[in-house]
């Protein structure tokens, strides 16, 4: 089984792919170690602000990387804001139905009630260098606009709204 966690930057991707890790021991693959690899090692001239293009760069060899895991009958984990939200349309039946997609969401009223706390998990797995970027009124548009898409494309979304606790059985 694969199993992809996408949403807006913040929503506790990264976090949540550690604990399906050390619960069902499938091994995880954060998107943004891939992205980071290929600016780094100069295999790309996009940088970490292309978000868009970042997506259609990305997307073809995590794609494939799902397939390869899918047809070697492996377990794998995948977490990333560069998972298109239309992702299912480029596979065939037999690779969906190994698949599972949860798409992180908060609300409007979590975001304003617990800014504060989304700020300071930012680094519960990851060191973020600069965060400053992160305000709450961009985070309040990111995650509007990730429900609107993921409701577009009838996605299965988990929206955080009273209290930060999401729990996924595989």
């Amino acid at each position: 089984m694969v199993v992809l966690i996408m949403g807006a930057s913040h929503t506790g991707k990264t976090a949540l792919a550690q604990r399906l890790l050390e619960k069902y021991k499938y091994p995880y693959l954060s998107i943004d170690h891939l992205k980071m690899g290929l600016i780094r090692s100069g295999n790309t001239s996009l940088t970490p602000m292309d978000d868009e293009e970042l997506t259609a760069y990305l997307w073809p060899i995590v794609r494939e990387m799902i397939k390869t895991a899918i047809e070697n009958k492996q377990n794998l984990i995948i977490e990333g804001c560069y998972i298109p939200f239309d992702w299912a349309k480029e596979f065939d039946k037999e690779y969906l139905d190994m698949i599972r997609c949860y798409c992180l969401i908060m609300s409007e009223a979590y975001i304003k009630n617990n800014f504060a706390d989304i700020k300071k998990f930012a680094n519960v797995i990851e060191n973020r260098l600069d965060d400053e970027w992160c305000t709450m009124e961009s985070t309040l548009k990111d995650n509007a606009e990730t429900l609107r898409l993921a409701q577009k494309h009838n996605l299965n979304y988990l929206l955080v709204d009273d209290c930060y606790e999401i729990n996924i059985e595989l």
